[in-house]
């Protein structure tokens, strides 16, 4: 399957789309979906607050918002799977409470998005393992062996 993941963030962090580009597809393969594509954003904390708020109801900071569309581009057939945009300050502090580099976190959060665009989810016990369980195969297959965090309840 073909698929492309697009980066947006500022020029300061483009030295990891190759590898968020990477991670996006590898989390596309896993899901076995059709050929198709993701973007993936990079933004500061005002941002990600404003569209939590915005369409998640929730006025507050969060790492990662997944956006889907599922349309297709009629001349090639792929499918806009939708956007993950990521707050790079909150990744920032998880990767250091992680012990991890914001690289890692980044990676994370983007197999993280991506699984939330094809339908993963993380509300119930056994989605909640479902979820995990596609993350750590994938960073493994990406070469990331850490460990995930469990959530609060």
């Amino acid at each position: 399957m073909s698929y492309q993941a697009y980066l947006h963030c500022e020029p300061r962090h483009k030295h990891m789309s190759a590898g968020l580009a990477a991670a996006a597809s590898a989390a596309l393969t896993y899901g076995q979906v059709a050929p198709g594509e993701v973007t993936v954003v990079l933004t500061d904390n005002r941002q990600i607050r404003d569209f939590n708020r915005r369409f998640a109801g929730r006025d507050a900071l969060t790492d990662v918002l997944s956006f889907a569309n599922g349309s297709q581009d009629t001349s090639t057939g792929n499918t806009y799977f939708g956007d993950v945009v990521i707050s790079v300050p909150v990744a920032k502090v998880q990767a250091e409470t992680a012990g991890h580099s914001l690289e890692v976190e980044l990676t994370l959060l983007t197999v993280h998005g991506v699984l939330h665009l094809l339908g993963y989810d993380h509300i119930h016990p056994e989605d909640h393992k479902q979820m995990w369980d596609a993350q750590s195969s994938i960073l493994g297959n990406l070469g990331y062996e850490i460990t995930l965090p469990q959530e609060k309840a």
